[in-house]
């Protein structure tokens, strides 16, 4: 009888012993549930730009870095302080150098950095572009605007505030895959569906409010009868936006610009420049440190070929335009 009673306890102590094993193991995989996705203590994820002080990335890398939050890893920002093609390589060498978990990669020129990305690629880092593409290197994917959409918008926009005739003239940077993209979509679309206006030049304001501003002056010399004026980028619509004021144009010369920087809000509140085009910039960064943690712990398939050019879907994260009507609501911004 003894050594039955011994059996039953040691069956009670084993099946007591089992219900706290499994609800340990039930509380812990909740637990899991409820936190979602959770990186490393050592993982760091490295953003890369050009013109590194510029308003222009604040929101950006505010996504980029609420996903780090998110995901409980680390992330970085470095960028070329200047235009400078050689100043990101270099940048980008020495993000490289240091083995981050991933970079995000904003390309200053189309084609300059597609030996550098290899290298990252090759080493094992995993890279995605956003904002500014290189379509020829072997890079993830393109997280940003579309901008051939975005330049038929723009087009759509100053032929209705010019009233569909008239000389106009475009500013842009005409060695960077995102403004080449806006000019592309900007021409194709008044070529065809606007017969009586007329794109009378094309000029590279080289992203530079001062550049822009003189060059928009010499353009409104040659063409004093111009009627309108797109800007791909911030800084040249708000040196575009001083031209027309010093020449007392502000009224006679229309203005669509890129991007919502409080000073081409300012303009548009003002009536100097007519509309801007505001992009998704908080969901190129949120979606880039996304994408960088999914492809470095592998939870996404990628095809075979290394040096294959955007493996993944590339994301548009859209655009909307700002006039007087809306502005005000994205100062809060």
């Amino acid at each position: 009888m003894k050594k039955l009673l011994v059996v039953y306890a040691l069956l009670i102590i084993a099946f007591l012993l089992y219900l706290k094993d499994f609800q340990t193991r039930e509380a812990t995989a909740n637990l899991n549930e409820t936190k979602g996705l959770q990186g490393q203590v050592d993982e760091k994820y490295v953003m890369v730009t050009f013109q590194a002080g510029t308003d222009y990335w604040k929101k950006i890398l505010k996504g980029f870095e609420d996903a780090g939050q998110a995901l409980n890893v680390s992330v970085e920002y470095h960028g070329a302080a200047q235009y400078d093609v050689k100043e990101q390589i270099t940048v980008l060498e020495q993000v490289i150098a240091r083995k981050p978990s991933g970079i995000a990669l904003s390309a200053i020129h189309p084609d300059a950095l597609d030996v550098t990305i290899f290298k990252a690629i090759d080493a094992g880092i995993p890279i995605v572009l956003f904002d500014s593409d290189a379509p020829k290197s072997n890079a993830y994917t393109f997280i940003g605007t579309n901008n051939v959409n975005a330049g038929a918008t723009a087009a759509h926009e100053l032929a209705h505030f010019i009233n569909r005739k008239g000389k106009v003239a475009v500013v842009t940077i005409p060695n960077q895959q995102n403004q080449i993209n806006r000019l592309k979509g900007f021409q194709e679309t008044i070529e065809k569906q606007y017969p009586e206006i007329e794109i009378v030049a094309i000029e590279d304001g080289r992203g530079d409010q001062i550049v822009s501003e003189q060059v928009v002056k010499d353009i409104l010399t040659n063409y004093p009868d111009l009627k309108g004026i797109f800007i791909t980028e911030a800084n040249g619509g708000v040196g575009a936006g001083r031209a027309v004021l010093q020449l007392k144009k502000d009224k006679d010369v229309k203005i669509v610009s890129f991007d919502t920087d409080k000073q081409t809000l300012d303009m548009i509140k003002e009536g100097t420049i007519e509309a801007t085009l505001a992009q998704g910039t908080w969901s190129m960064g949120y979606w880039a440190l996304n994408y960088l943690f999914h492809l470095h712990h592998g939870l996404i398939r990628l095809p075979s070929d290394p040096y294959a050019h955007n493996k993944l879907p590339t994301l548009d994260t859209g655009i909307t335009v700002v006039t007087k009507k809306n502005v005000d609501s994205y100062y809060a911004e």
